[in-house]
């Protein structure tokens, strides 16, 4: 059985930092894209940023040049060092990995959510 275990979130004061980690365990084959989703109360769930096997990354607007996706492929965990917080960034996180069980199964699992608050 394939998990994805989430660490790290708590509490911030604006303008700080805070780390995130989100290791897959189980067995399986590969692990392909990892990504990174939040959702704040009242609004959709977003996609903060996500990273392919190969180190390729992507971010939502509104953490570009503040936000870090990357990956320890060893470790088959995917990290989000979030610095320079605002109270915006104030959400649930998610991540997320499209995770390759045996030859031609993929599919896409979650891990569970860790609050991030950033008080100002």
């Amino acid at each position: 059985q394939v998990q994805l275990v989430v660490s790290g979130g708590g509490l911030s004061q604006a303008g700080g930092s805070l780390r995130l980690s989100c290791a897959a365990s189980g067995t399986f084959f590969s692990i392909n894209s990892m990504r990174w989703y939040r959702q704040a109360p009242g609004n959709q769930r977003e996609l903060v940023a996500s990273i392919t096997n190969g180190g390729s990354t992507n971010y939502a607007d509104s953490v570009k040049g503040r936000f870090t996706i990357s990956r320890d492929n060893a470790k088959n965990t995917v990290y989000l060092q979030m610095n320079s917080l605002k109270p915006e960034d104030t959400a649930v996180y998610y991540c997320n990995a499209d995770i390759t069980i045996r030859l031609k199964e993929t599919y896409t699992y979650w891990g569970q959510g860790t609050q991030v608050t950033v008080s100002s």
